[in-house]
């Protein structure tokens, strides 16, 4: 089973320069962050800040913990075949973090937390708005104690305007934010209608953009010496993550609508079909399409005054995607793929996630690999993208346990003794958050 594979050497990338240039330190060796988040676009952010050598502190409930614990199946499982508490949700999204078991509704947990800011650069929240206030866990709160702390709250909708109330949720604010307006096929074609990314996609988003902001954040603290507070809204992230979908609205007046698999901006640029499955042509620039046509053996079609321009092609889309559609079912899959690909054209297979993994070159760049895991043995991974030829990021240990690294922070890093310590890892009352 894949849960029970044996471990794997983490990936490791080694610095340019000479074989004795010394390895440097994780660019965030040394940060320290609170993590207060839970579902996927906050725990997505933390999990990036532990990859680049933050000390990552999961602020957990107990008992319970990170909702997504639970979302399962599928989750791992034990020696004796049964359902651990480890789900795949939230295994994606916790690696190299540190788990704490803090009920922060309690007196004691909240104080718990505040001697935690003390220690922290960093401070990542996904509550409701308002949410921490009442424990006195706010922004407003914190800066008094600890004015570098960098204090980052994602919600559905930010810190202010009518929706600030409402929770956020990636499909929600996929809907909201315009994404499912233009992903899916046309209304007029079968299987047409809005269609939601095939994964959290408004969830990443906020995620990488909280990252970045943090990062800023960081570097402005070097010159000031002060923190402040970062407001990511997942709607204002998908809105910005539009791109040219923004533009072709403002600059033409007319709403983008659902193109399928056909790019609105480009042609061809979409998926075909072959003989014998799909395929999809990615022709990005003029001299591309020239390339293309000499592959397929159609002059004419680079002849075509119609087609000799993007901006005509695209114009005249309606003619020559028709023309092509009936030129790819003559031929397999592979037969094109390997055309294409030796005359420079962009080209590709479209891979289920099983097929991604077994791909060449997804393999030779080591994007799967396993970290212990102290219930099954080792659980798989995925490689974090960000390659730093002179820093890189460290991988440490799979998402954590409940609670497994209480009793060694609030005491190594607070100095509570074991009564303190055990009094508030006890359940308390159920907190609030958002996703």
């Amino acid at each position: 089973m894949p849960n029970r594979e044996a471990p794997t050497e983490a990936p490791t990338e080694a610095p340019t320069g000479t074989a004795t240039e010394p390895r440097r330190e994780p660019p965030l060796t040394g940060i320290k962050v609170l993590d207060l988040t839970r579902i996927m676009a906050g725990p997505w952010c933390t999990q990036n800040l532990a990859d680049l050598g933050a000390d990552v502190y999961k602020i957990e409930r107990p008992g319970s913990g990170d909702d997504t614990r639970g979302w399962g199946p599928p989750n791992l499982m034990d020696a004796q075949g049964r359902r651990t508490q480890e789900s795949a949700y939230y295994l994606a999204a916790n690696r190299n973090k540190k788990s704490i078991a803090l009920d922060i509704a309690t007196p004691a947990g909240a104080q718990a937390l505040l001697d935690l800011a003390l220690h922290c650069d960093i401070l990542v929240e996904n509550f409701k708005v308002g949410g921490l206030a009442k424990y006195g866990l706010d922004y407003a709160a914190l800066k008094q104690i600890n004015p570098r702390l960098i204090y980052c709250s994602i919600t559905g909708f930010g810190q202010d305007g009518p929706y600030a109330g409402k929770p956020g949720y990636d499909f929600v604010i996929q809907a909201m934010g315009g994404l499912m307006s233009i992903t899916g096929e046309r209304d007029d074609l079968p299987g047409g209608g809005p269609q939601k990314a095939g994964n959290a996609a408004s969830d990443l988003m906020a995620g990488m953009y909280a990252t970045t902001a943090i990062l800023a954040a960081l570097h402005e603290r070097a010159r000031s010496g002060l923190g402040q507070h970062i407001d990511i809204s997942m709607l204002d992230c998908q809105v910005a993550a539009l791109g040219v979908q923004n533009f072709n609205y403002f600059l033409s007046g007319e709403v983008p609508r659902r193109e399928g698999n056909a790019h609105v901006n480009l042609s061809p640029y979409q998926v075909f079909a072959t003989a014998d499955g799909y395929i999809v042509l990615g022709v990005g620039n003029d001299g591309q399409y020239q390339k293309f046509c000499r592959a397929v053996a159609r002059p004419d079609l680079a002849e075509d005054p119609r087609y000799q321009t993007n901006t005509s092609r695209v114009i005249h889309k309606a003619v020559l995607i028709p023309e092509l559609e009936l030129l790819f079912l003559t031929r397999d899959r592979d037969t094109w793929r390997r055309l294409l690909d030796e005359a420079g054209v962009p080209v590709g297979v479209i891979n289920d996630v099983a097929q991604v993994h077994e791909d060449p070159q997804v393999r030779d760049r080591g994007l799967k690999f396993s970290l212990p895991h102290p219930i099954v043995g080792s659980v798989p991974q995925v490689r974090n993208p960000m390659r730093l030829s002179g820093s890189p990021v460290s991988y440490r240990n799979a998402a954590p346990l409940l609670g497994a690294d209480t009793q060694d922070i609030l005491a190594r890093l607070l100095g509570y003794d074991q009564t303190r310590i055990a009094a508030l890892m006890a359940p308390g009352v159920a907190r609030e958050a958002s996703s």
